[in-house]
């Protein structure tokens, strides 16, 4: 089990965002959690930990969520995901992980330009797409098997849907359930699992409990309309902080 107290520093707040994301936000920040654990440790070791806890923040999630999660959107979004998960398990070995940052923030960073700025007319209450939902559920489920990091091509989805906040935190919530057992054979085949680091894993699963129950509070305290901002918000974030590692890495910046 990795015993170094800085590790445990950013890993405790990290599993602790994964459940207040997943709890109450529709997975906004868990994309940070591998980008803040790569800190400190190699990313597909980070990876690869995070697995096992956002496993269990899905499962609850999908308890408390169970009657409230769009049926039709999974239809399409499904399919595309395990295309994605079999592409980036085939793909896992010709990848860089800036690449993968710099694809992922730049989506992030473009889809919250789309909601804050006047790029086009928006239209509310968009119907389930069939090739549109595939594409960014193949999209979601290829960024998620490196970095866990499928939070903003499915948002660029189901945001315009305009599902009620439950709805969408649960779509969301039974979406990255099934993606995310999905990569178990996945990385065993890559030989990603070792004892250490499921042990790491176990210590950091109590969290998730905890980071659900806080996200739950504040989302019953919040207005959809301040909701979607707060998500957007986050998703802000994030796209610039994938952009700027992914530049940093690159030796751009």
């Amino acid at each position: 089990m990795i015993a170094d107290l800085l590790f445990y520093l950013i890993a405790v707040p990290a599993a602790l965002a994964v459940g207040i994301s997943k709890g109450g936000f529709g997975a906004g920040v868990v994309i940070l959690a591998v980008p803040m654990l790569s800190l400190v440790i190699p990313t597909p070791v980070a990876a690869t930990i995070m697995l096992p806890v956002l496993i269990t923040t899905d499962f609850i999630t999908v308890w408390v969520y169970r009657k409230d999660f769009s049926r039709p959107d999974m239809r399409v979004l499904l399919p595309g995901a395990f295309i994605g998960t079999a592409l980036g398990w085939y793909g896992f070995q010709f990848l860089t992980q800036d690449g993968l940052k710099l694809m992922v923030g730049v989506i992030a960073l473009i889809f919250t330009a789309d909601y804050w700025l006047p790029l086009r007319p928006k239209k509310d209450g968009a119907k389930p797409a069939g090739i549109r939902g595939t594409f960014w559920g193949t999209l979601a489920g290829f960024t998620s098997f490196f970095a866990h990091a499928g939070g903003p091509p499915l948002q660029v989805y189901l945001l315009p849907r305009g599902l009620q906040k439950r709805a969408f935190v649960g779509t969301v919530g039974v979406f990255f359930w099934i993606v995310n057992l999905s990569k178990i054979p996945a990385y065993w085949n890559l030989n990603q699992f070792s004892q250490d680091l499921l042990l790491t894993s176990l210590v950091l699963m109590p969290l998730a409990p905890v980071g659900i129950g806080i996200g739950l509070w504040a989302q019953t305290r919040l207005n959809d309309k301040l909701f979607f901002k707060i998500v957007y918000g986050f998703l802000a974030f994030t796209g610039v902080k994938l952009t700027y590692d992914a530049l940093r890495g690159m030796g751009y910046l």
